[in-house]
């Protein structure tokens, strides 16, 4: 069995734990608290906290991390689909299962849409409901909301303006 290291990093939205095994970021979740004792992080670690600081400050659009999503071979897909949604664009749940050739598979996107364990860089806060609703985020809404006025204040991209995320 792989040997799994922790660590936390403090973010505007919120307390990130960070799990990696192998050298691989295997997730990146909401926490409520930072435990009292502390590993020393692994380079992959402090890479992914440099990457989140450089993300939070404006100055990082695409991350650059060894990742290794767990999943079914369609969730992989859609989240190979969301990494592919560039910083500052918002598409919808349709979007997607069209780029995956379905367009009757809204429901199953969605749902491998919330099975994603690596939210922020796997970037699943740039997927809006149809007409540029705000549904569906692991983290809360306010925390959707907050992710996509970041990147539009950051990005050149104008099309969030189309939709209301304030």
């Amino acid at each position: 069995m792989d040997d799994i290291a922790r660590s936390f990093y403090k973010s505007p939205v919120g307390i990130l734990e960070i799990a990696t095994s192998n050298r691989v970021i295997i997730s990146v979740s909401f926490a409520e608290a930072e435990p009292v004792e502390v590993t020393p992080d692994e380079p992959v670690i402090l890479e992914c906290k440099t990457q989140l600081e450089l993300y939070f400050n404006g100055q990082l659009k695409e991350f650059n991390l060894p990742l290794k999503p767990s999943g079914s071979e369609f969730q992989k897909k859609v989240w190979e689909q969301l990494l592919k949604i560039p910083y500052g664009t918002i598409v919808s749940y349709e979007y997607i299962a069209r780029k995956l050739g379905d367009a009757g598979s809204i429901r199953a996107v969605g749902m491998a849409y919330n099975k994603n364990r690596i939210p922020i860089i796997i970037p699943c806060h740039r997927v809006v409901g149809k007409n540029g609703e705000m549904i569906g985020y692991g983290g809360g809404i306010w925390r959707k909301k907050w992710l996509l006025q970041h990147e539009r204040k950051f990005s050149a991209v104008k099309q969030m303006e189309l939709f209301n995320i304030d």
